[in-house]
């Protein structure tokens, strides 16, 4: 049976790749090890660019997120909206709904 969709492997680019330890991994697969890692250092905030709570809507870029998130630059196929974070810094924040753009941005 061949996977289709959230369920289908795709190839990370290299420092999606290293965050997640491995170059091929579902859509899915990526974006729980993405919420494992929030979750763990409890890296989500209230408010837009506050100081990480352990819960909200705000997920806080640390070391490891900001390779990450500073990689994306996108624009959604739906609205046209460009989500660009390549001028991220440490401590700032994206909103959780965002995060679907980065795991785009980050695969091939």
């Amino acid at each position: 049976m061949v996977e289709k969709g959230l369920k289908k492997p795709v190839k990370l680019k290299a420092d999606l790749a290293a965050f997640c330890g491995a170059s091929t991994l579902p859509r899915l697969e990526i974006t729980k090890k993405l919420w494992d890692h929030i979750k763990a250092k409890k890296l989500q905030a209230t408010t837009a660019n506050g100081k990480p709570t352990g819960s909200g809507k705000f997920i806080v870029a640390d070391e490891k997120l900001i390779t990450i998130f500073k990689n994306t630059k996108v624009t959604s196929k739906s609205s046209g909206k460009v989500t660009n974070l390549t001028n991220m810094q440490v401590g700032q924040t994206i909103d959780m709904m965002q995060l679907a753009a980065v795991v785009s941005a980050n695969i091939e």
